[in-house]
């Protein structure tokens, strides 16, 4: 098991949202952005939903660092978030042997944040091989 954890100043996200229009578009889903819009204080949920992939490739090992995809994280459902991986961040989850990723989120007025947890190793490929086991 992999942990990743971020923390955010909504403030931070509030001017981005404010001062460069493409932000939206290049760090959120379509749905993604439909729901953060629909809420009272948008600036809030766009923050916990970056905390989110942040914390997700954070316990992934896929960070910012290396080129991060933010479209390939897709923070979906309500009230428990869920994670929807794609694209070069599946893959990588793949190779890393990555399975099922929780995720919680919370915010204060001030902060957002977020702890993603992944399973891997012997975890994952038991419940694989159970997975191949059952279908056959």
């Amino acid at each position: 098991m992999t942990v990743g954890v971020d923390l955010i100043e909504i403030d931070r996200i509030r001017r981005a949202l404010e001062r460069y229009p493409r932000f939206r578009e290049r760090c959120f889903t379509e749905a993604e952005r439909a729901y953060c819009e629909s809420r009272r204080n948008p600036a809030e949920s766009y923050a916990g939903r970056f905390a989110g992939k942040e914390a997700v490739g954070k316990a992934l090992g896929f960070g910012v660092a290396r080129a991060f995809a933010w479209l390939d994280v897709e923070i979906v459902g309500r009230p428990k978030p869920s994670v929807r991986l794609s694209g070069r961040i599946a893959v990588w989850a793949e190779r890393a042997g990555a399975g099922a990723i929780d995720l919680s989120m919370t915010h204060s007025r001030e902060l957002a944040s977020a702890v993603a947890i992944a399973q891997t190793g012997a975890l994952v490929q038991a419940k694989r091989h159970r997975r191949v086991a059952s279908s056959s």
